[in-house]
C-alpha cells in the first residue's frame, strides 16, 4: 500500500516516475509516504511556484488518484505561511465549479479551507497561517484597520492629516458598501430568484470598487504626509531649492491625484450601472439604505472634489490642472445625474406600490 501512496506523487510531481515522462504538475516537487502517528498516508508536496500548478489543482489531482485507489482523502496540510493569492485561487475555482455566489474574502477563505481540507490535521487559522493578513495586522498605518471611534478621534485631532481626502474615500467607501448591502438583500430567497441574474452581474464591479476605496482613507492620508515632508526639505543652496521645488510639485501632484483616483472610483461606470440595475428590482424593504449609500457616494466624490480643487491652486502647470480640473468636473457631473436617477426610480417604485 505505501508503493500506491508514493505513486500518487510520483504521478503528480514534474519530475513523474523516472522513467522520462513527466508527470502531470509541473513546477511541483512530491514524496508519499505512511504517517504511523495519524495512521494514514501522506502525499508531500512542494509548490516551486502555486501560480503555474495551484494548491487545488495539486490537491484534486491526488484526490483523483486516491478514488481510483479506492481511498477516501482526508483533507491537506499547509507547512508554514500560505500566500492569500493562492488561498483566494482555490476559492475562485470551487466558486466556479460548484456555481457558487461568493464576493466576501472571510468567506472565500472558509470556502477554501473547508474544500481542500486545511484543518483536517490541525485547525488553519487564517490570522496566524495567511502571510498577508499577519502582516496586515501589524500594520500601524493603515487607517483602514483601526476602530470607529479611534479614526474619528484621529480626524478630529489638531493635526492636518486624516483630513477631508481620507473622510472623503471612507464616504466613497461606506456609500458604495450599502449600494452593494441593498443588492444581497434582494438575492438568497425563493421570492428574489426572478432578480439573480441582475444581482450576479450587478454586485461584482460594486465589491471590486468597495474594496478598491478602502486602502484609499491610508493612502490619502500618506500622499498628504509625503507633500509636508517635502516642504521641509533644506534650501540653503540653488540647488537645494530646486530639489525642494521639484519633491513640493511632485508631491503636490500626488496629493491631487489620490483624491482624483478616488472620484474616479466613485465614479466608476460599470460600478454605477449595476447600482441602477438593482434600484429597479431590488427589495423596497432596503430603500434606504440604497438611498444612504449613493448619497454618502456623491458627497464622498464632492468631498474628493474639494481636495483635488484646493490642491491644484498649488501647482504650476496650467495645462496639467485644467485637464485634471475638467476630469474631475466630469466625475461629479456623472455622480450627480446618478443620483438623481436612482432616487427618482425609487420613489416611482414606492408610488407604483401604493
Amino acid at each position: 500500500i505505501n508503493a500506491e501512496y508514493m505513486g500518487i506523487a510520483l504521478n503528480v510531481r514534474e519530475q513523474g516516475r523516472c522513467d522520462g515522462k513527466p508527470g502531470r504538475c509541473p513546477m511541483v516537487k512530491g514524496i508519499g509516504w505512511y504517517v504511523d502517528e495519524l495512521k494514514m498516508a501522506q502525499v508531500s508536496l512542494n509548490l516551486d511556484d502555486f501560480t503555474v500548478t495551484p494548491m487545488h489543482v495539486v490537491f484534486e489531482e491526488c484526490a483523483k488518484d486516491a478514488r481510483e485507489l479506492g481511498v477516501g482523502v482526508c483533507g491537506s496540510e499547509v507547512v508554514g505561511l500560505v500566500p492569500l493569492q493562492a488561498i483566494l485561487m482555490a476559492a475562485d475555482y470551487y466558486i466556479a465549479r460548484d456555481n457558487l455566489f461568493i464576493l466576501d474574502q472571510d468567506v472565500k477563505i472558509r470556502l477554501a479551507i473547508e474544500r481542500l481540507g486545511l484543518s483536517s490535521v490541525k485547525h488553519f487559522d487564517p490570522e496566524k497561517r495567511i502571510i498577508d493578513l499577519v502582516v496586515a495586522k501589524d500594520d500601524p498605518e493603515d487607517l483602514a484597520n483601526v476602530s470607529v471611534g479611534k479614526f474619528v478621534k484621529s480626524v478630529a485631532a489638531r493635526s492636518a492629516a486624516p483630513g477631508g481626502g481620507t473622510v472623503a474615500a471612507l464616504g466613497c467607501a461606506v456609500g458604495m458598501g450599502l449600494t452593494q448591502m441593498f443588492g444581497w438583500m434582494s438575492w438568497g430567497a425563493k421570492k428574489w430568484d426572478s432578480t439573480e441574474a441582475i444581482v450576479r452581474s450587478s454586485l461584482p464591479p460594486i465589491d471590486a470598487k468597495v474594496k478598491a476605496l478602502i486602502p484609499q482613507l491610508t493612502t490619502d492620508a500618506m500622499a498628504f504626509n509625503s507633500a509636508m515632508e517635502a516642504m521641509r526639505m533644506p534650501r540653503d543652496t540653488p540647488e537645494q531649492c530646486a530639489a525642494r521645488d521639484a519633491a513640493i510639485m511632485a508631491g503636490m501632484k500626488h496629493a491631487l491625484e489620490v483624491p482624483l483616483d478616488t472620484m474616479r472610483m466613485g465614479a466608476d461606470r460599470q460600478a454605477w450601472h449595476g447600482i441602477l440595475e438593482l434600484s429597479k428590482v431590488g427589495n423596497m424593504s432596503s430603500r434606504s439604505d440604497l438611498e444612504v449609500g449613493v448619497k454618502m457616494l456623491e458627497a464622498g466624490v464632492y468631498g474628493a472634489m474639494r481636495n483635488v480643487l484646493i490642491n491644484s491652486g498649488e501647482i504650476k502647470d496650467p495645462e496639467y490642472v485644467e485637464r485634471v480640473l475638467q476630469e474631475a468636473r466630469s466625475h461629479m457631473r456623472f455622480v450627480e445625474d446618478n443620483v438623481r436617477t436612482v432616487l427618482d426610480t425609487l420613489e416611482r417604485r414606492a408610488s407604483e406600490k401604493k
